[in-house]
């Protein structure tokens, strides 16, 4: 057996650095979609459920740092990379901020039970709605650089890289309207809601629009790679 194949390095890069990437995306996807569930139970007040999910996106949260943290101490300064080591840790901490800010979203509501007001409830949902889809993209972005790695970037590959990351800005931008939607329908009904419950609800909704702005980000952060 080649004694290459079976180093750390090797098991955590596989056939290229864009695998080792992929597969903290795919856990930041998982808690992605342990939040829309998370959302389900707790507008329902079945907060025993929603409490059960919020330790499962922790649990997310925590694979993704120590997938983070070996990429980081078994990436070798003089490696040789198709892309830069510094992009590639740019890149890796802008994918983990994204299910660090969905945990800080699931452990504000399960701590303080929060829910949305049952007027908000179409609103939210088709905020998170297309924020999750956001996230979604930014996955399938990475698991297509790895095919487009391994075709040896290929024009028409990279134009398609290219339309799936516009996509992506795209669906980041529709986040910021659904958002604005939000934010007027909670203004309407602050008279009738505690002070204190509105701060915290504007709370969860700009943490929500951070998401999204964070996948888009890992979009441009490609962009960017792709262009040296």
């Amino acid at each position: 057996m080649d004694p290459s194949k079976t180093s750390p390095l090797s098991r955590l890069f596989g056939r290229s650095p864009f695998e080792a990437l992929t597969k903290h995306i795919r856990q930041v996807d998982r808690g992605a979609d342990l939040l829309t569930e998370f959302f389900r139970y707790s507008s329902e007040g079945d907060w025993a459920r929603a409490e059960t999910l919020y330790h499962e996106i922790s649990d997310c949260e925590h694979e993704a740092d120590d997938l983070k943290d070996q990429i980081r101490l078994n990436l070798p300064s003089t490696l040789f990379l198709p892309i830069s080591r510094s992009d590639l840790l740019e890149l890796i901490e802008a994918q983990d901020k994204i299910v660090n800010k969905i945990k800080d979203i699931a452990g504000l509501m399960t701590g303080r039970h929060m829910q949305f007001p049952p007027a908000l409830l179409p609103g939210i949902n088709d905020y998170m709605k297309v924020t999750i889809a956001a996230v979604h993209q930014a996955r399938k972005v990475l698991e297509e650089l790895d095919e487009l790695l391994e075709s040896g970037f290929g024009r028409n590959v990279s134009e398609m890289i290219e339309d799936m990351v516009v996509e992506l800005g795209k669906l980041e931008k529709r986040a910021d309207e659904e958002q604005i939607v939000i934010r007027h329908r909670l203004l309407d009904l602050e008279s009738e809601l505690p002070p204190l419950e509105v701060m915290f609800l504007y709370q969860i909704i700009d943490w929500i629009g951070t998401v999204s702005d964070r996948a888009e980000r890992v979009g441009a952060r490609l962009q960017i790679m792709m262009a040296r």
